[in-house]
């Protein structure tokens, strides 16, 4: 890793933060509008907040248990929330009222994605199991098993058609999203170290996967998911991968309280994200969501905050806020 030569080339400046959660801050996701986002949190409460007009927030519900997932759906305009006990709860953002419960799984409810082309969202849960529902009559698709260790993250290929998932085992699992049927199994992360992200380039090129082994693995897709690189991206666990809309970029987060930007082409570090420094998160960072809306950065984590991040070259100003 060539972190000497490009860190530093780019800068970082807290656009605002949002208060207002009672406990650790878990997921972050898209809403229906760019400005708009909701977080889910240990206090049990849902909330939209207002990129244009913070600290502007409502909330959108109260669960019974914590909220680990989120999932915008927007055709449906529903909101899903994986909860504590397995159950997903699928909220009606124009009805603002949940319309149903999900209850198939018994443990934590890890990832909830949707995959538009087939109209599916996969769930995955603490207990090795993940389940595939229709997003029309919520319908059951499959219920597989893949061992009897935590399912982290899901992400999926739209060029191939194929689902990774990552494990507590410290393997990647892909998936074939017609018959999933394992195609793969990825191992190049510790032993018994979970992997806590997984994301697709946009492009489809290579895959990553960050892990409680603190490194950041590449996986070479066009070539059998060949491991080409590996790198000790953190000082402890990488809990969250996302990429910039033009997918230049990516950041990674960690419990080790700091937001990294890397190039995406080169694999290189460009710039940390840190408490001292940038008045960054002062404990775990659980999770990132790169907005739409001016490009901004979002990060959140056990610090009970949502900071929003401009990410810009140095030998550029950022452009001014509205």
């Amino acid at each position: 890793m060539k972190e000497a030569k490009h860190i530093g080339s780019m800068d970082a400046r807290k656009v605002s933060q949002f208060d207002g959660h009672t406990g650790a801050i878990y997921t972050l996701e898209h809403a229906r509008e760019p400005h708009l986002f909701y977080s889910g949190s240990d206090d049990r409460i849902l909330v939209e907040w207002n990129l244009a007009h913070p600290p502007e927030n409502r909330a959108i519900a109260k669960l019974p248990e914590k909220a680990f997932a989120l999932k915008y759906i927007p055709k449906k305009q529903l909101l899903l929330a994986g909860n504590y006990t397995g159950g997903i709860h699928v909220i009606d953002l124009v009805q603002h009222k949940e319309i149903k419960l999900l209850q198939l799984h018994r443990t934590i409810i890890f990832d909830i994605q949707y995959f538009p082309e087939k109209e599916w969202f996969f769930v995955l849960a603490g207990d090795g199991t993940y389940s595939v529902w229709t997003i029309d009559g919520f319908n059951l698709v499959t219920n597989r098993r893949l061992g009897n260790y935590k399912l982290r993250s899901i992400d999926f290929s739209e060029q191939r058609n194929e689902a990774a998932i990552g494990c507590g085992d410290g393997t990647v699992h892909i998936i074939d999203m017609d018959t999933f049927e394992e195609k793969w199994i990825l191992k190049g992360h510790m032993e018994g170290f979970s992997v806590n992200a997984v994301k697709y380039h946009p492009n489809g090129t290579f895959l990553l996967s960050g892990s409680r082994d603190a490194h950041l693995n590449l996986w070479d897709v066009d070539n059998s998911y060949k491991l080409t690189h590996r790198i000790p991206a953190h000082n402890y666990a990488i809990y969250s991968i996302a990429f910039s809309p033009d997918g230049n970029l990516f950041a990674t987060s960690s419990m080790d309280k700091t937001v990294k930007i890397w190039d995406a082409k080169e694999l290189e570090l460009l710039l940390r994200i840190s408490p001292g420094i940038h008045d960054g998160h002062t404990n775990s960072v659980n999770k990132l969501m790169w907005s739409n809306y001016h490009n901004y950065l979002l990060s959140t984590g056990d610090d009970r905050t949502i900071k929003v991040w401009e990410i810009f070259e140095k030998r550029s100003m950022p452009p001014p806020l509205e």
